[in-house]
């Protein structure tokens, strides 16, 4: 059965969705000159001109509510259409896990696209965590637009990859254009040989960690930290993190670095400790690649932070 390619490109009102999908379909090394089957799932004050359609061998489909997207309503427009690319311009308040579960088994997804307008994060971020966060979370790109001077893109970043690790993210201009990624403004001096955390800033180390292992190739770091051992782990080894807060106060996950210890077994699970630990990238299949590996210098017990949960902004 011959395969449809589908690209999603998902966000809230107004946050470029219809300009981003029109510079698809006017990049005919992209299509290929195909047919492309456009379902549009909400109006924005951005159209679709029926000319501009028609030069890119597109068609336009509206559909006002979810409950619209079943598999076979999408099995007939591909009778109707015959298209060999499919793009969905998403409803940012609709669940994309509800579309991958309708979509025919010949509509494989290529790329799920989240946009963002950058100006208006922050406000999202406070009023509607959850919805922000899901739409993050199944992405493959997010494209952060509308950045300007006063954009603080690495705080963008975190609160992103707090929820997706993997997701590649895009900074563009006022005027569409590409822009480049800034410095990280870290709360603390990653060149320095010995780095004392700060009980808040635990998640912000986690994920630069993270993305920039080699930072802290040699580095010691000391911080206070809760101990996890579980069976799977290896023997001397255990995890010191914190949990951490993804999505909403129900999303909650613990973060945390592989580290060795001669002592590893006589710690008792979830108590706190303030470790002096260096570190080493390694490749580990913990990791499923490489990343921060601590070996224990100091273990001192700790009290528990007066916030236990933390952030990644």
């Amino acid at each position: 059965m011959l395969e449809i390619p589908v690209y999603i490109a998902t966000g809230f009102l107004e946050s470029g969705k219809t300009s981003f999908i029109k510079e698809i379909l006017e990049d005919h090394e992209f299509t290929e000159g195909k047919k492309v089957l456009v379902i549009c799932c909400e109006e924005g004050a951005e159209e679709y001109d029926e000319e501009m359609l028609a030069a890119n061998n597109a068609a336009l489909v509206s559909v006002e509510s979810p409950e619209e997207l079943t598999t076979d309503f999408l099995k007939a427009l591909q009778r109707q259409h015959r298209q060999k690319m499919t793009i969905f311009e998403y409803n940012g308040m609709w669940k994309v896990e509800d579309l991958l579960k309708v979509l025919p088994r010949n509509w494989p997804v290529v790329q799920t696209f989240t946009m963002i307008d950058a100006s208006t994060f922050e406000m999202y971020l406070n009023n509607m965590r959850s919805i922000m966060m899901e739409l993050v979370k199944l992405s493959d790109v997010v494209i952060f637009n509308r950045c300007d001077k006063d954009t603080k893109k690495g705080s963008l970043r975190r609160s992103v990859k707090a929820a997706n690790r993997q997701v590649q993210i895009i900074y563009e201009s006022v005027d569409g254009s590409d822009e480049d990624e800034d410095e990280d403004d870290l709360p603390f001096d990653v060149t320095a040989d010995e780095i004392d955390l700060e009980d808040d800033d635990y998640g912000l180390w986690y994920l630069d960690a993270m993305d920039h292992p080699d930072r802290y190739e040699g580095k010691t770091m000391r911080f206070t930290a809760m101990v996890y051992r579980g069976d799977k782990l290896p023997k001397g080894y255990f995890v010191p993190g914190r949990f951490a807060m993804t999505c909403c106060a129900e999303d909650v996950t613990f973060v945390g670095f592989l580290c060795k210890s001669a002592f590893a077994d006589r710690l008792k699970q979830r108590e706190f400790i303030k470790l002096t630990a260096t570190v080493k990238t390694e490749f580990r299949k913990e990791y499923q690649g490489p990343g921060p590996v601590l070996t224990a210098v100091k273990i001192e017990k700790a009290d528990k932070p007066e916030e236990e949960l933390v952030y990644f902004n």
